[in-house]
């Protein structure tokens, strides 16, 4: 691969048309093309062997370039104007795909470290770069806040028994309340277990010494047992640090013990997770539940971009910033639940609140409506008790719409008299859209079939949803139904395989991402799930549950959950550039922000679905459910 000598004004000329380095100004354009290094290849040339990615990034003046992982016989081929190597290769195909010459082509190669200078001092550039680390960026006044919580952020993916920072501190329960203090002190720690013939007990914090003991002028000789959180809320060692940050959104709590089998490793806190109060989930989820008004609600609510747009930046998974933002709508709702009861009285009977739609499953983003029902205690007197949830349900869903999840277009929502009903109601509602799938009835299936408990008593809906499974599974007609609902929603590609871009409406020569390539998905999973009698509500848990009960094959189930995945952080990254930049984020990309990398995986998603969409309306047509 012969060099040629450094041109930089022709080299100035190529990267003001290429879509990363024009974000630059014309000045620094020119001091970057003096570190370009021009080559010429022929075709068939191996320009970046396996392993050899990482160390620089190409340009492709002219002529084409194949990126292919031989060992997967995978491959994309990338055009004049298109990056790849360090920086523009996605960080899981850079260290195993190699870059062949499929064509005479002309490039200009970038050192890494040269790409991290620049980086270093043009921020914005990384937005572009997926497999530029933000942690290599310094932390100056502009990018602290990102790094850092990037940072702690990358802890997602980490088992949790790496976090742990000693070996658990114990005391039998019958210990008295000032001996745990001495001891606490002494050791300078915030919590202990207490542990009985070797099994937990309990857990006490120094809240616990200061809301149970100090400001109730306990008796400081009485037992610690009396004060602890029984049977405490626990995490397998083995977990991902991603679940214990969602227990503690979830439940407000700020000490989690870690097991594995029935021995306890240890203790893991809230610090351990990110000392980022601002954008992290947890400290987020805690400010929440300290609010008193609604204007507080309000106020933190604003947060939930920059916490979305700071998961995009640390590349955290789909599946993982799904579940962190839903957390949140869930602690607002729950905390705006508190504060109608806290106004109107305690419920003159049991109900759950229930969340319907992407709350439910675990799969919201920054740009969500709300979906929800209530479901009352068979008990439910409408002369007794209507009143109270009429202004309970109205409360909760105004508050959630003040707080940015807009009502509902549809009306599905716990402040609507239909969706607010007692148990044996909702059990007639289920049983008629299942015995008679008309389109409204399968329309209204796809939304109450994803369900999930927010707060009150579980129970009401677990028992609902085992009767509703048990009425579904094998049931042909109505799964034959779902199926030829589920393929009304088909993944934009043309006779050919080319992407077809949307031609009307708001957002003209887009790709809607979540109605032509999430949705597609999440109603095949539903279809299957009802089909194996799954009762989880996430999509790929779906998928990974439905395979294991052998509804779809594994091979099916694992390709759909690479095509979510794919397609979901294309979703949050997108969004998170358009709150970057101060726009209000929707789900229609445009084809021009995708390099041909991008495009040719976004084909292959849209390719899985369209196939499995195909298999499942055969085995529809030949009546195999």
């Amino acid at each position: 691969m012969p060099a040629t000598p450094k041109l930089p004004s022709l080299l100035n000329s190529h990267l003001s048309r290429q879509r990363v380095f024009a974000q630059l100004s014309s000045k620094s354009r020119e001091a970057l093309a003096g570190q370009f290094t021009r080559a010429s290849a022929t075709a068939g040339a191996t320009l970046l062997a396996q392993g050899q990615l990482p160390q620089q990034l190409g340009l492709i003046l002219n002529g084409s370039v194949r990126l292919s992982d031989p060992d997967l016989n995978l491959s994309v081929l990338l055009e004049a104007g298109d990056l790849f190597g360090f920086g523009a290769t996605p960080t899981p195909q850079l260290a195993t795909w190699q870059a062949v010459a499929a064509a005479d082509c002309e490039l200009a190669w970038l050192p890494a470290q040269a790409l991290v200078q620049l980086c270093n001092k043009h921020v914005q550039l990384a937005y572009f770069l997926p497999s530029l680390q933000p942690v290599h960026l310094p932390a100056t006044e502009q990018n602290q806040q990102v790094n850092e919580s990037s940072t702690a952020l990358n802890l997602l993916s980490t088992p949790i028994r790496t976090l742990i920072k000693r070996a658990p501190i114990t005391l039998a329960p019958n210990t008295s309340i000032q001996a745990t203090a001495v001891l606490m002190r002494d050791l300078r720690v915030s919590s202990v277990l207490l542990v009985e013939q070797g099994l937990l007990f309990g857990l006490v914090t120094d809240r616990d010494l200061r809301n149970r003991v100090v400001a109730l002028n306990l008796d400081i000789s009485r037992p610690v047992s009396d004060i602890a959180t029984l049977a405490p809320m626990t995490v397998s060692a083995n977990s991902p640090a991603f679940e214990a940050l969602l227990l503690m959104a979830r439940h407000n709590i700020h000490h989690v013990p870690v097991m594995e089998g029935g021995n306890i490793l240890g203790m893991i806190t809230a610090t351990d997770l990110t000392e980022q109060h601002s954008t992290s989930a947890v400290y987020m989820a805690g400010d929440i539940y300290k609010q008193s008004t609604l204007d507080g609600l309000k106020s933190i609510s604003t947060r939930v971009r920059q916490l979305q747009q700071n998961l995009a930046v640390a590349d955290a998974s789909a599946y993982s910033t799904g579940h962190i933002i839903t957390a949140i709508t869930d602690a607002i709702t729950t905390r705006l639940i508190h504060l109608a009861e806290a106004q109107l009285g305690p419920a003159p009977i049991d109900y759950v609140w229930v969340a319907a739609g992407s709350q439910a499953r675990n799969e919201q983003t920054a740009k969500s409506d709300q979906d929800n029902c209530l479901i009352l205690d068979d008990a439910f007197d409408e002369t007794a008790h209507g009143g109270y949830f009429r202004a309970f349900s109205k409360f909760v869903c105004d508050g959630l719409a003040e707080c940015g999840y807009i009502h509902c277009p549809g009306d599905m929502m716990a402040m609507t008299d239909t969706w607010r009903q007692p148990r044996h109601i909702w059990a007639d509602y289920f049983r008629k859209w299942v015995d008679s799938p008309k389109p409204k009835s399968l329309m209204l299936t796809c939304v109450f079939f994803d369900l999930r408990a927010i707060h009150g008593q579980a129970e009401l809906l677990d028992g609902l949803r085992q009767q509703v499974v048990q009425h579904t599974r094998g049931n042909s007609l109505f799964l034959a139904h779902m199926v030829s609902n589920a393929l009304k929603h088909r993944p934009p590609l043309g006779m050919f395989g080319q992407i077809t871009l949307s031609k009307g409406g708001d957002k003209p020569h887009t790709i809607d991402l979540k109605h032509t390539g999430i949705v597609p998905i999440v109603d095949l999973a539903r279809v299957y799930a009802l089909a194996a009698g799954v009762t989880v509500a996430n999509t790929h848990d779906r998928l990974e549950q439905s395979a294991q009960a052998g509804e779809v094959t594994e091979q099916s189930a694992r390709d759909l959950r690479g095509a979510l995945e794919f397609l979901g952080k294309l979703r949050i990254a997108h969004q998170a550039r358009q709150m970057a930049q101060g726009q209000a984020p929707d789900n229609f990309l445009a084809l021009e922000d995708l390099s041909n990398f991008e495009r040719s995986h976004l084909k292959d998603a849209f390719s899985v679905v369209q196939t499995l969409q195909g298999v499942l309306s055969q085995r529809y047509s030949g009546g195999r459910f």
